[in-house]
């Protein structure tokens, strides 16, 4: 895995130049001098090669402070409420159905109740042994029959 790289006959390595990194020494410090009530310090860095860079000191951001928050947030226990107030929906919602069917029930038997009693009285009114057994009867007086032919 770390052999290294083999390179074709035909590859030329004249011209190439290699560059190796120099480690650099540690910078020198400048010395601190008092600074002036109101004015921000600046901070002066000299390089190896003799240059100085001056720029401002940053100071680091203060988190703000924490605030006290309440131990239940008000959106849970708006979910809270509204749930409370769904089960109460769902309760009613269930009576009211269980009503409706009670309700249904009764109005189908009171129906089947007067269809049996109606359909009851036709029949005896249709199968009834008093009455007339079917034809007309007429009662004819003083009429006169000549030849199948009736004289009033």
């Amino acid at each position: 895995m770390n052999e290294p790289l083999r390179r074709p006959a035909a590859y030329d390595a004249t011209g190439v130049e290699v560059h190796r990194p120099v480690p650099l020494a540690p910078a020198p410090t400048a010395p601190l001098t008092p600074v002036q009530q109101g004015v921000p310090s600046v901070a002066s860095v000299v390089l190896p090669d003799g240059r100085v860079v001056t720029g401002y000191a940053v100071t680091p951001a203060q988190p703000e402070p924490v605030t006290h928050k309440p131990p239940v947030s008000r959106a849970a226990v708006n979910v809270a409420l509204g749930g409370v107030g769904f089960l109460a929906v769902c309760g009613g919602l269930f009576l009211l159905t269980a009503f409706i069917t009670a309700l249904t029930a009764l109005v189908t038997q009171l129906v089947l109740l007067a269809a049996v009693l109606f359909g009851g009285w036709v029949a005896v009114q249709v199968f009834n042994p008093r009455g007339h057994r079917g034809g007309t009867t007429v009662n004819i007086r003083k009429a006169t029959f000549k030849r199948n032919h009736f004289h009033g």
